[in-house]
């Protein structure tokens, strides 16, 4: 982890990372869920762009349909298994917060979400729960997300049967690039939602590359993703995290 140029003791850095990376997990894992599974995207996507109103500008259009074409690509995996490298700048705190790990994601089950450094840590979270696991295997289990966080996971599971407008009516997207080389600004467009956050940002091809999520209050959680791959089958380990949520 860098190091902290103001004295703040080891134990109260990890606690910051924990506090916020928890609700920056929620977001970034919907996100990951959403963008990587395998759903009706693509058969709803020409159904599911915004109204007429909203999309009365040729880029408005361009970018509706390059969003159904991005949907649609990622949505051909069933499930995807990735490392990450996440990047939290926080106001309170002068240097960054790093962490790596690794995540899996399986449409039918749920996220596993693996931080391995600094320190250890798991999150195995579905739709119902949220289950915690330290380095010593004690697990705590504790109800998903609220508020802001709730409302972007919401969201993310209404792309997974396809619904677009759920994105639109959430958020307000600027796409460019292509579909082999692409990337999503999302704006909030409920105040509630804009309260939290200002701005995600997404970057990808076949996959999504990285994530970042921007605060109303402006601290910002990045997070890249490297040697993806499509989930064929769990693990039984990974199995046995599933069964035990």
């Amino acid at each position: 982890m860098t190091a902290i140029q103001q004295p703040v003791a080891s134990r109260d850095v990890f606690r910051a990372m924990r506090v916020t990376g928890a609700t920056c997990v929620m977001c970034a894992l919907a996100a990951v869920g959403a963008l990587g599974c395998k759903s009706a995207m693509a058969a709803a996507a020409s159904t599911a762009l915004p109204s007429a109103a909203a999309a009365s500008s040729a880029g408005a259009a361009n970018d509706a349909a390059l969003v159904a074409r991005i949907a649609g690509q990622l949505a051909e995996k069933g499930g995807v298994r990735t490392h990450f490298r996440q990047t939290q700048t926080l106001a309170a705190l002068s240097s960054p917060l790093v962490s790596t790990g690794a995540l899996v994601f399986e449409r039918d089950s749920g996220v596993i979400w693996r931080i391995d450094t600094p320190y250890r840590v798991t999150y195995v979270i579905g739709d119902t729960s949220v289950k915690k696991i330290d380095a010593e295997g004690h697990s705590s289990t504790s109800a998903p997300a609220r508020g802001s966080m709730a409302q972007v996971s919401r969201m993310m599971r209404a792309l997974l049967s396809g619904d677009l407008s759920a994105l639109y009516s959430q958020f307000d997207v600027a796409a460019s690039g292509t579909p082999a080389r692409w990337r999503l600004r999302l704006t909030p467009n409920q105040p509630q939602l804009a309260q939290f956050v200002k701005a995600l940002r997404m970057e990808g091809d076949a996959y999504l590359r990285m994530l970042e999520v921007i605060g109303a209050n402006g601290d910002t959680t990045r997070i890249e993703f490297s040697g993806s791959e499509p989930v064929d089958a769990l693990t039984p380990a990974e199995r046995a995290l599933f069964g035990a949520r």
